[in-house]
């Protein structure tokens, strides 16, 4: 996020567009709850009618797989229209004649066609945007879960360059991550190209810092594989070990079959877990961890906010916390290491990336009062990142006076459909997500006895019109087929969804909507085509 949660109250315009707040995100959501009782103007862009879409004044209910085609449309009539920020982009961004150009193959009528959302529609978002005196964008993984994610997301930062908001309190580009410590997790380098603070793992300069901190000669300094990847490797027997640590992929990947086809070609797997996840029944090796609430350690947020999590209970017997269960492998293996508390591993961490310089558990542990910094927040637990030395209060919002590339770089983006389009035997477009009772892959709440009793089973919505064709009621069970197979989950005859439109939450092992879901990856990112499928819907005999 370039800005922080509540930033939100400063907005004039809130732009949501591929995420579903109030279930995926319930404590930012409220942030927007309270922007829109400030009288703040709410634009939703959602292929289903979720509750955010029912509070907004705009609801653009476009198509599954066309958010480059809205966003195209908005800002050819932003430039139409004379509404773009030409100072900003003078001073601050580059290569805006290739992006205008881009423009030229997009108008407003042709993105109503593709995406569905009516042309005055179309219009009147880019308006409440462009002259806002400050609009936010939240953008979730209806953005990213594509195979177009990138072109997704740059076309989100154009739109933001091209009027100027972001920089300034209540504007900004803001994705919300998808796991309480992912923003986290990529900040210390649980990316396959980076060491953490996102240097380069084949940048020379990267390579001999970290050498030169860890004592030691880096073997391998190529860039490694994304999950995806990993698991293609795996089938080609190019990798015969996984080491999986608190994650589920058996639920969470594209095409069920295929992953457990890996998991069983795998020569070794050892899977560490705070409970026995269907993957690890796969495994060689559980190793069991400790949960969060029995170790002390750090999260950061999704609006990059470093907070330090105490320990609430005792570590149950026969477990220990992860980064223990990984010092004592490491030394197995004859690494050497000798980490004895978190806040240690939090000193190395700040000497070694940059924007963690000045953290340390010792000045997380006090609320954060900096009356004198630009944009301050006080009483505030945590700091913001980037924070490079002890003295800086941290930074809530990013790029005030320039990019970290220095100019902004404009991105001439084209539309492409989605890989998956309906057919006569596959008519409907599947779409997958979270709701609001359960967490990913069920890990953790479907052991709640009272959650799982809320919702015991999955679901997929149905539109009322496809259902009285199909001769479908609501509750019972149906069969959802793609390419790639078949599960039996339970109707939802609802409004939430549009005629034509399909939709399941994949935190359910009795119907595991990723059994159906499309292995295409974005070719930069890596990430699969998660949110549109063809498939066909019929009831079970």
């Amino acid at each position: 996020m370039t800005n922080s949660m509540n930033d939100l109250s400063d907005a004039d315009v809130i732009f949501v567009i591929g995420s579903n707040t109030t279930e995926a995100h319930p404590v930012l959501s409220l942030e927007v709850i309270k922007a829109l009782r400030l009288g703040k103007t709410l634009i939703v862009a959602d292929p289903r009618l979720i509750d955010l879409a029912r509070r907004a004044h705009l609801h653009l209910q476009l198509k599954a797989g066309t958010n480059v085609a809205l966003l195209k449309g908005m800002m050819r009539h932003i430039v139409d229209m004379g509404w773009e920020n030409k100072e900003f982009m003078a001073e601050r961004t580059e290569n805006y004649d290739q992006f205008r150009a881009s423009l030229d193959t997009m108008t407003v009528e042709k993105a109503a066609e593709i995406t569905g959302v009516p042309a005055e529609d179309i219009r009147k978002a880019a308006e409440l945007y462009a002259t806002a005196g400050a609009a936010n964008i939240l953008y979730a993984m209806g953005i990213t879960q594509h195979h177009t994610g990138t072109d997704n997301v740059l076309s989100i930062a154009n739109l933001a360059m091209l009027t100027g908001q972001i920089g300034r309190p209540g504007t900004g580009v803001n994705p919300l991550r998808g796991q309480s410590n992912v923003q986290g997790a990529c900040d210390m380098g649980g990316l396959p190209d980076v060491f953490s603070g996102y240097q380069k793992v084949d940048n020379p300069e990267m390579i001999a810092k970290m050498e030169a901190a860890w004592g030691v000669t880096l073997a391998d300094r190529s860039k490694g594989k994304t999950l995806m990847q990993i698991m293609g490797a795996v089938e080609t027997g190019e990798i015969r070990a996984l080491y999986v640590m608190g994650e589920n992929p058996i639920l969470s990947d594209p095409d069920q079959h295929h992953v457990e086809e890996c998991l069983k070609k795998a020569e070794f797997l050892v899977v560490q877990d705070i409970f026995r996840t269907e993957t690890a029944e796969f495994a060689d090796v559980v190793l069991p961890a400790a949960a969060s609430v029995e170790k002390v350690g750090t999260f950061t947020n999704t609006e990059r906010r470093i907070q330090l999590a105490y320990q609430a209970l005792p570590v149950k017997d026969g477990t220990l916390p992860d980064w223990k269960i990984v010092q004592l492998i490491a030394n197995r293996m004859g690494a050497g290491w000798d980490y004895r508390s978190p806040a240690q591993i939090m000193e190395e961490i700040a000497s070694v990336t940059p924007q963690y310089g000045g953290v340390s558990h010792q000045r997380l542990e006090e609320p954060s009062v900096v009356p004198d910094a630009e944009f301050a927040q006080t009483d505030v637990c945590g700091l913001q990142w980037p924070c490079p030395t002890e003295e800086h209060p941290g930074t809530p919002i990013l790029h005030t006076q320039q990019f970290a590339r220095g100019k902004g770089l404009f991105s001439g983006i084209e539309f492409i459909p989605a890989d998956e389009l309906v057919s006569e035997d596959y008519p409907f477009v599947l779409t997958t997500g979270r709701e609001l009772v359960h967490y990913h892959t069920g890990t953790m709440s479907r052991q709640a006895p009272g959650l799982d009793a809320l919702v015991p089973e999955g679901r997929v919505e149905i539109h009322p019109d496809d259902a009285r064709r199909l001769g479908i009621t609501n509750g019972e069970r149906v069969r959802v087929t793609s390419r790639r197979g078949s599960i039996e989950p339970v109707a939802w005859v609802t409004d939430r969804v549009s005629a034509g439109l399909l939709f399941m939450p994949f935190h359910y092992v009795e119907a595991p909507a990723n059994r159906l879901t499309n292995t295409i990856l974005d070719p930069i990112a890596g990430i699969p085509e998660l949110k549109v499928a063809a498939a066909r819907l019929e009831r079970v005999a």
